[in-house]
């Protein structure tokens, strides 16, 4: 797929079907995702794969999206590992590109996604979940599966964003 057709086509996808994500193609996404740029080369993400029905049941208790979790066939928890950082907001940029990378990828196997913020309302509970330390902080949870639903975006025409030209 040509990168700015995928960037152009990719939809958040909220319902999937029940066919099964193979741990090759997950590892794809992530792997996808830890080539996203970095500063100082640093790569401050960390993941934790949830796919068993009981975890993503425990997991769908952190938020009022409940309903995408469990329906999801595999959420890929984003966290940001503190120790690895040298700029807290170059840092979180960061994380933001390594999550967009793992969304095309993931658009480009034919899988649908979600981008999931709401749960980080309950950073500590996920936190809890995963049985990590305050070394890692929660920045997304990707929901992820064979769409089950085609999704809809549009936008506002280019000059609505451009402030001025210099």
């Amino acid at each position: 797929m040509e990168v700015i057709e995928a960037i152009k086509s990719r939809r958040s996808i909220r319902h999937y079907t029940s066919e099964p994500v193979s741990d090759y193609v997950v590892a794809q996404i992530i792997e996808a995702g830890i080539w996203a740029p970095s500063g100082l080369n640093n790569q401050p993400w960390r993941f934790v794969i949830f796919q068993s029905k009981d975890k993503k049941e425990a997991l769908s208790q952190c938020t009022s999206y409940a309903r995408i979790i469990k329906e999801s066939q595999v959420c890929i928890c984003v966290f940001y590992y503190i120790p690895s950082g040298y700029n807290r907001d170059k840092d979180i940029l960061s994380i933001g590109a390594c999550i967009q990378n793992m969304l095309l990828a993931a658009h480009d196997r034919g899988l649908g996604t979600v981008w999931l913020g709401e749960i980080l309302n309950k950073k500590q509970m996920v936190n809890e979940l995963c049985s990590l330390s305050g070394e890692y902080e929660l920045m997304a949870v990707i929901a992820l599966g064979y769409p089950d639903e085609k999704g809809s975006s549009n936008r506002h025409p280019l000059e609505h964003f451009i402030i001025k030209k210099l």
